[in-house]
């Protein structure tokens, strides 16, 4: 775990979740703080940049992340008391939807920070690459099976079903193409008009729209065959697996059983590969308690039991698009120094995103986070700049720190707060320890007693996660006063 420390003293660049440089803690409400300077101008949305912009840390970034992992957080863990926040079944677009756009976007506008001053190509080639590697390979340790997160006091993982691709492998392919993008794509030339902006960045834009392209390309022009899988059943015998056959000759479909990102997964990683407990479980075809987990409807449809991965490859081609129009954004805080100008074109190409991703859904193009489709897209990205945009405006224009500093330091230290609460590492860990039986642990305990105190499952249940997502706040500021950050 050493190697993953990242003491304040070290001048590295920072991690694909992080967008600069550490600094010693000091109490972020005052104005001009070592952290981040606010303007010193009498006007706090003046259009002139002040001497300090060039250092100044983007504060409101890191509550933008922080406000993520918080979000994941709840949908995870009070998801099941509350369906209406939890991931959509299929089509459609609740709290939990955001979660992982949020993500994107903010690794995308980091990129763009980290990369704004570029002298050797070859070798920030190297440094992604290998970024890269260990992101999705961490991802592969911490979502890939081994560990079996709460209320499991097992781990380990046959390698013949390890699951590929998860939240962080997804990250790490957006990250990977976005920064090498940014590294080769952009032009060398100096920015001084709209213009001059389009040509420094006009390469670049052609590339995400050719990612685009073939992501749709795919989606509705690749034909899906028919095919089966090995389905478990309980018998008199134990569990055995017959084959179930879904009909599907089609092109072009976004059901479940029959679109093309499932059939890419299926033909590449393999059926064993895959998420084995998909969204759609919950739709009203497979749960009579749809939009949550039930038994299955009478003369359910077999494909209710097939597996398909919401972080397939071809959807995260679409969500490495996220990723690009974060980096946009970035490029706006590099190239336009005033606050009043960033928040003007952030607002400007983030509502007609909104207004984009509405538009697409009424012609035919629904929402769907496990296919990220461009409706998704459009709407997930523009929601992601506007939220950012307010942040902004609130943390570093006016300056308003104290209620967002515990948000602010989960952001500065997103990925250890992931691995081990949005992982259930620490809880799985906690849960170690119990009194004569597995159920009587701490975790499970306090949760149990907030319920009853509330006479509420669903109420008890949300009071305990509003103190968890407190209490890695509080952790994560811990380890910012000692300045102590995770870095791959």
């Amino acid at each position: 775990m050493s190697s993953l420390i990242d003491m304040a003293q070290d001048h590295h660049q920072p991690l694909i979740l992080q967008s600069s440089p550490r600094v010693p803690y000091k109490d972020s409400s005052e104005c001009g703080d070592e952290i981040v300077p606010c303007s010193l101008s009498h006007d706090p949305v003046s259009s002139s940049p002040t001497p300090a912009d060039d250092n100044q840390r983007l504060v409101s970034l890191d509550v933008f992340r922080g406000l993520t992992i918080a979000l994941m957080i709840l949908v995870d863990d009070a998801g099941g008391a509350f369906p209406s926040i939890n991931h959509a079944p299929w089509f459609g677009v609740t709290l939990a939807d955001f979660v992982m756009p949020f993500f994107l976007f903010g690794v995308g506008v980091s990129i763009s920070l980290v990369f704004k001053k570029l002298s050797n190509k070859p070798n920030a080639t190297q440094k992604v690459l290998l970024r890269g590697i260990k992101l999705f390979l961490l991802g592969l340790l911490l979502q890939g099976g081994y560990f079996h997160g709460r209320n499991h006091l097992t781990y380990g993982v046959d390698v013949g079903k390890i699951r590929w691709l998860g939240v962080l492998q997804r990250i790490s392919i957006a990250y990977l193409l976005a920064s090498l993008s940014e590294i080769w794509f952009v032009k060398n030339i100096r920015v001084e008009s709209p213009a001059a902006f389009t040509r420094k960045y006009y390469t670049q834009g052609l590339f995400a729209i050719l990612l685009c392209s073939v992501y749709m390309v795919l989606l509705y022009g690749l034909y899906v065959p028919n095919w089966a899988f090995a389905a478990s059943h309980l018998n008199s015998s134990g569990y055995a697996s017959k084959f179930q056959a879904v009909h599907c000759e089609v092109r072009g479909s976004l059901e479940p059983p029959c679109n093309s990102v499932g059939l890419i997964d299926r033909v590449i990683l393999g059926e064993n590969h895959l998420y084995q407990h998909p969204v759609y479980r919950r739709t009203k075809e497979c749960s009579v308690n749809s939009p949550d987990y039930g038994p299955r409807p009478p003369n359910s449809p077999g494909w209710c039991l097939a597996p398909f991965d919401p972080e397939g490859i071809l959807s995260s081609l679409m969500a490495a698009i996220t990723c690009f129009l974060g980096v946009h954004y970035g490029h706006i805080v590099v190239h336009f120094k005033g606050q009043r100008q960033k928040i003007l074109l952030w607002s400007v190409f983030s509502f007609p995103l909104i207004i984009m991703g509405f538009i697409l859904e009424v012609i035919g193009i629904p929402f769907s986070k496990p296919l990220y489709t461009l409706s998704y897209t459009c709407l997930t990205a523009g929601a992601s700049g506007l939220c950012l945009t307010v942040i902004y405006y609130i943390v570093d224009v006016k300056c308003i720190r104290k209620p967002t500093l515990l948000l602010q330091w989960m952001g500065m230290n997103a990925l250890i707060i992931y691995a081990l609460a949005a992982c259930e590492l620490f809880p799985a860990a906690v849960q170690g320890f119990y009194w004569r039986s597995p159920e009587s642990n701490l975790v499970d305990g306090t949760e149990a007693l907030l319920q009853a105190i509330l006479h509420s499952r669903k109420w008890g249940t949300l009071v305990f996660v509003m103190l968890e997502i407190l209490f890695w706040g509080i952790i994560a500021g811990f380890l910012h006063m000692k300045g102590i950050y995770m870095k791959l």
